[in-house]
Protein backbone atom coordinates (compact mmCIF):
# COMPACT_ATOMS: atom_id res chain seq x y z
CA UNK A 1 0.00 0.00 0.00
CA UNK A 2 1.68 3.14 -0.78
CA UNK A 3 0.42 6.40 0.55
CA UNK A 4 0.26 9.68 -1.65
CA UNK A 5 1.88 12.03 -0.87
CA UNK A 6 1.50 14.18 -4.01
CA UNK A 7 -0.70 12.55 -6.42
CA UNK A 8 -1.40 14.63 -9.26
CA UNK A 9 0.92 16.87 -11.71
CA UNK A 10 3.92 16.36 -13.87
CA UNK A 11 5.98 14.70 -10.87
CA UNK A 12 3.96 11.84 -8.10
CA UNK A 13 5.56 11.14 -4.85
CA UNK A 14 4.20 8.35 -2.94
CA UNK A 15 5.52 6.57 0.39
CA UNK A 16 4.93 2.30 1.15
CA UNK A 17 4.64 0.91 4.57
CA UNK A 18 8.34 0.38 4.38
CA UNK A 19 9.85 3.75 3.81
CA UNK A 20 10.52 3.43 0.02
CA UNK A 21 9.21 6.64 -1.80
CA UNK A 22 7.90 6.66 -4.73
CA UNK A 23 9.07 9.25 -7.36
CA UNK A 24 7.36 9.14 -10.69
CA UNK A 25 8.13 11.51 -13.72
CA UNK A 26 4.65 11.82 -15.21
CA UNK A 27 4.52 13.17 -18.37
CA UNK A 28 4.33 10.24 -20.37
CA UNK A 29 3.01 12.23 -23.79
CA UNK A 30 6.17 14.06 -23.56
CA UNK A 31 8.45 11.32 -22.91
CA UNK A 32 8.82 12.42 -19.44
CA UNK A 33 10.60 15.84 -21.11
CA UNK A 34 11.49 18.25 -18.31
CA UNK A 35 9.90 22.11 -18.37
CA UNK A 36 10.15 24.54 -16.15
CA UNK A 37 6.71 23.71 -14.45
CA UNK A 38 8.25 19.82 -14.19
CA UNK A 39 11.31 20.98 -13.14
CA UNK A 40 10.03 22.96 -10.02
CA UNK A 41 7.85 19.88 -9.54
CA UNK A 42 10.18 17.86 -9.19
CA UNK A 43 12.11 19.97 -7.17
CA UNK A 44 8.79 20.31 -4.63
CA UNK A 45 8.91 16.49 -4.62
CA UNK A 46 12.76 15.92 -3.46
CA UNK A 47 12.25 18.72 -1.12
CA UNK A 48 8.75 17.38 0.60
CA UNK A 49 11.24 13.64 0.63
CA UNK A 50 14.00 16.34 2.52
CA UNK A 51 11.58 16.49 5.50
CA UNK A 52 9.77 13.28 5.20
CA UNK A 53 11.80 11.04 8.61
CA UNK A 54 10.09 8.16 7.75
CA UNK A 55 11.69 7.98 4.31
CA UNK A 56 14.64 5.03 4.05
CA UNK A 57 14.65 5.08 0.60
CA UNK A 58 13.85 6.86 -2.99
CA UNK A 59 13.25 4.87 -6.38
CA UNK A 60 12.65 7.83 -9.12
CA UNK A 61 11.02 6.21 -12.19
CA UNK A 62 9.19 7.45 -15.22
CA UNK A 63 5.59 7.16 -16.44
CA UNK A 64 4.89 5.82 -20.32
CA UNK A 65 7.64 4.38 -22.36
CA UNK A 66 10.60 6.03 -21.06
CA UNK A 67 12.48 7.16 -17.93
CA UNK A 68 13.03 10.70 -19.17
CA UNK A 69 14.06 11.70 -22.67
CA UNK A 70 15.31 14.77 -21.67
CA UNK A 71 14.24 18.33 -21.98
CA UNK A 72 11.11 19.16 -23.79
CA UNK A 73 12.56 19.96 -27.11
CA UNK A 74 8.97 21.03 -28.42
CA UNK A 75 8.96 23.41 -25.23
CA UNK A 76 12.58 24.64 -25.89
CA UNK A 77 12.17 25.27 -29.78
CA UNK A 78 8.77 27.48 -29.42
CA UNK A 79 10.52 30.19 -27.34
CA UNK A 80 12.45 31.70 -30.53
CA UNK A 81 14.45 34.24 -29.79
CA UNK A 82 13.27 34.41 -25.63
CA UNK A 83 15.46 30.47 -25.15
CA UNK A 84 18.41 31.57 -23.51
CA UNK A 85 16.56 33.57 -20.96
CA UNK A 86 14.20 30.22 -20.54
CA UNK A 87 16.83 27.88 -20.08
CA UNK A 88 18.93 29.69 -17.56
CA UNK A 89 15.65 29.36 -15.44
CA UNK A 90 15.76 25.90 -16.38
CA UNK A 91 18.62 24.92 -15.85
CA UNK A 92 18.80 26.35 -12.68
CA UNK A 93 15.82 24.60 -11.54
CA UNK A 94 17.57 20.86 -13.10
CA UNK A 95 20.62 22.34 -10.87
CA UNK A 96 19.15 22.30 -7.70
CA UNK A 97 17.18 19.21 -8.10
CA UNK A 98 20.23 17.02 -8.96
CA UNK A 99 21.93 18.39 -6.01
CA UNK A 100 19.08 17.75 -3.83
CA UNK A 101 19.07 13.82 -4.43
CA UNK A 102 22.86 14.10 -4.12
CA UNK A 103 22.20 15.50 -0.97
CA UNK A 104 18.93 13.68 0.31
CA UNK A 105 20.04 11.21 3.02
CA UNK A 106 18.48 8.07 1.84
CA UNK A 107 19.70 6.43 -1.04
CA UNK A 108 18.26 7.42 -4.87
CA UNK A 109 17.84 4.46 -6.93
CA UNK A 110 16.67 5.19 -10.73
CA UNK A 111 14.86 2.64 -11.74
CA UNK A 112 15.57 3.09 -16.07
CA UNK A 113 13.41 2.04 -18.86
CA UNK A 114 12.93 3.11 -22.35
CA UNK A 115 15.38 6.13 -22.99
CA UNK A 116 17.23 7.87 -20.15
CA UNK A 117 19.09 11.10 -22.42
CA UNK A 118 20.02 14.56 -22.65
CA UNK A 119 20.79 16.85 -19.34
CA UNK A 120 17.44 15.21 -17.68
CA UNK A 121 17.36 12.32 -18.23
CA UNK A 122 20.97 11.31 -18.42
CA UNK A 123 22.22 14.35 -15.69
CA UNK A 124 19.24 12.49 -13.35
CA UNK A 125 21.17 9.01 -14.26
CA UNK A 126 24.59 10.42 -12.81
CA UNK A 127 23.18 12.03 -10.29
CA UNK A 128 21.36 8.59 -8.49
CA UNK A 129 23.06 6.39 -5.84
CA UNK A 130 22.33 2.69 -7.69
CA UNK A 131 20.76 2.74 -11.10
CA UNK A 132 19.19 -0.42 -12.33
CA UNK A 133 17.63 -0.64 -15.88
CA UNK A 134 15.52 -2.75 -17.61
CA UNK A 135 17.73 -4.53 -20.66
CA UNK A 136 15.65 -2.52 -23.24
CA UNK A 137 16.73 0.94 -21.88
CA UNK A 138 18.99 2.82 -24.15
CA UNK A 139 21.22 6.37 -22.96
CA UNK A 140 22.44 9.26 -24.54
CA UNK A 141 23.69 12.46 -23.56
CA UNK A 142 22.58 14.27 -26.69
CA UNK A 143 23.23 17.82 -25.71
CA UNK A 144 25.74 18.68 -28.37
CA UNK A 145 23.76 17.09 -30.83
CA UNK A 146 21.46 20.09 -30.57
CA UNK A 147 24.42 22.94 -30.11
CA UNK A 148 24.19 22.90 -26.13
CA UNK A 149 26.02 21.38 -23.37
CA UNK A 150 25.37 19.04 -20.94
CA UNK A 151 23.98 20.09 -17.73
CA UNK A 152 22.46 18.40 -14.27
CA UNK A 153 26.22 18.07 -13.34
CA UNK A 154 26.66 15.23 -15.77
CA UNK A 155 30.32 17.41 -16.98
CA UNK A 156 31.83 16.50 -13.04
CA UNK A 157 29.34 13.45 -12.12
CA UNK A 158 29.88 11.23 -15.61
CA UNK A 159 34.02 11.46 -15.73
CA UNK A 160 33.79 10.73 -12.17
CA UNK A 161 31.58 7.56 -12.80
CA UNK A 162 33.25 6.14 -15.84
CA UNK A 163 36.84 8.39 -16.33
CA UNK A 164 37.52 11.44 -18.16
CA UNK A 165 38.35 8.96 -21.99
CA UNK A 166 34.93 7.91 -21.61
CA UNK A 167 33.24 11.13 -20.51
CA UNK A 168 34.50 12.61 -23.08
CA UNK A 169 33.30 9.85 -25.83
CA UNK A 170 30.20 9.63 -24.76
CA UNK A 171 29.51 13.31 -24.11
CA UNK A 172 31.27 14.58 -27.54
CA UNK A 173 30.11 12.13 -29.91
CA UNK A 174 26.80 10.97 -28.24
CA UNK A 175 26.58 7.30 -29.10
CA UNK A 176 23.26 5.12 -27.79
CA UNK A 177 24.72 3.60 -25.51
CA UNK A 178 22.68 0.04 -24.96
CA UNK A 179 21.99 -1.59 -21.20
CA UNK A 180 24.79 -3.65 -21.44
CA UNK A 181 27.50 -0.95 -22.62
CA UNK A 182 26.24 1.65 -19.94
CA UNK A 183 26.77 -1.00 -17.61
CA UNK A 184 30.08 -1.87 -18.91
CA UNK A 185 31.11 1.74 -19.10
CA UNK A 186 30.05 1.87 -14.85
CA UNK A 187 27.32 4.45 -15.67
CA UNK A 188 24.75 1.46 -14.02
CA UNK A 189 24.38 -0.84 -11.14
CA UNK A 190 22.71 -3.69 -12.84
CA UNK A 191 20.93 -4.58 -15.55
CA UNK A 192 17.78 -6.74 -15.25
CA UNK A 193 15.22 -8.43 -17.71
CA UNK A 194 12.44 -5.90 -18.56
CA UNK A 195 10.27 -7.94 -16.49
CA UNK A 196 11.95 -7.68 -13.41
CA UNK A 197 12.48 -3.89 -13.48
CA UNK A 198 9.89 -3.30 -10.84
CA UNK A 199 10.43 -6.55 -8.55
CA UNK A 200 14.82 -5.88 -8.45
CA UNK A 201 14.36 -2.51 -7.95
CA UNK A 202 12.22 -3.16 -4.98
CA UNK A 203 14.29 -5.78 -3.64
CA UNK A 204 17.26 -3.33 -3.71
CA UNK A 205 15.42 -0.67 -1.82
CA UNK A 206 14.26 -3.30 0.69
CA UNK A 207 18.14 -4.49 0.99
CA UNK A 208 18.71 -1.04 2.32
CA UNK A 209 15.53 0.06 4.66
CA UNK A 210 16.64 -2.89 6.30
CA UNK A 211 20.21 -1.42 7.63
CA UNK A 212 20.44 1.56 10.08
CA UNK A 213 19.52 4.83 8.07
CA UNK A 214 21.69 7.24 9.92
CA UNK A 215 24.81 5.24 8.80
CA UNK A 216 23.38 5.05 5.08
CA UNK A 217 23.11 8.26 5.05
CA UNK A 218 26.73 8.89 6.78
CA UNK A 219 28.29 6.46 3.95
CA UNK A 220 26.56 7.93 1.12
CA UNK A 221 27.74 11.19 2.30
CA UNK A 222 31.12 10.03 2.54
CA UNK A 223 31.25 9.06 -0.50
CA UNK A 224 29.86 11.95 -2.72
CA UNK A 225 31.97 14.01 -0.56
CA UNK A 226 34.96 11.94 -1.74
CA UNK A 227 34.48 12.65 -4.95
CA UNK A 228 35.95 16.30 -4.70
CA UNK A 229 38.20 15.31 -1.95
CA UNK A 230 41.69 14.31 -1.43
CA UNK A 231 42.57 11.27 0.92
CA UNK A 232 44.22 13.76 3.20
CA UNK A 233 40.85 15.88 3.60
CA UNK A 234 38.80 12.83 3.65
CA UNK A 235 40.36 10.32 6.17
CA UNK A 236 39.87 13.18 9.34
CA UNK A 237 36.04 13.39 8.27
CA UNK A 238 36.13 9.80 8.33
CA UNK A 239 37.27 9.25 11.49
CA UNK A 240 34.98 11.92 12.70
CA UNK A 241 32.16 10.32 11.61
CA UNK A 242 33.09 6.89 12.33
CA UNK A 243 33.49 8.07 16.45
CA UNK A 244 30.02 9.95 15.97
CA UNK A 245 27.87 6.72 14.82
CA UNK A 246 29.38 4.73 17.28
CA UNK A 247 27.53 6.63 19.76
CA UNK A 248 24.15 5.46 18.21
CA UNK A 249 21.57 2.79 19.23
CA UNK A 250 21.81 1.21 16.17
CA UNK A 251 25.46 0.80 15.82
CA UNK A 252 25.18 -0.63 19.48
CA UNK A 253 22.51 -2.86 18.44
CA UNK A 254 24.70 -4.05 15.47
CA UNK A 255 27.40 -4.69 17.52
CA UNK A 256 25.00 -6.42 19.80
CA UNK A 257 24.04 -8.70 16.97
CA UNK A 258 27.37 -9.52 15.53
CA UNK A 259 28.19 -11.06 19.17
CA UNK A 260 24.95 -12.57 20.22
CA UNK A 261 25.00 -14.15 16.48
CA UNK A 262 21.76 -12.97 15.81
CA UNK A 263 19.74 -10.68 13.20
CA UNK A 264 20.30 -7.12 13.91
CA UNK A 265 16.95 -4.93 14.41
CA UNK A 266 17.41 -1.24 13.32
CA UNK A 267 15.54 1.88 14.71
CA UNK A 268 17.04 4.42 13.56
CA UNK A 269 18.07 5.94 16.45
Amino acid sequence: MTNDLIDSGPVLLGLDSDGVAHLSLNRPEAGNGLNVEMLQALHAAIMRVHREPRVRAVIVSGAGPHFCAGGDVRDFASKGEGLPDYLREATAWLQIAASALVQLKPPVIAAVHGFAAGGAGFGLVCAADFVVAAESARFMSGAVRVGMAPDAGASVTLSRLVGLRKAMEILLTNPTLTASEALDAGLLTKVVADESLHDEVLALAHTVTALPPQAIAETKRLLWRGTGSSLEDQLPEEARTVAALSGTADAREGLAAVIERRPAHFTGE
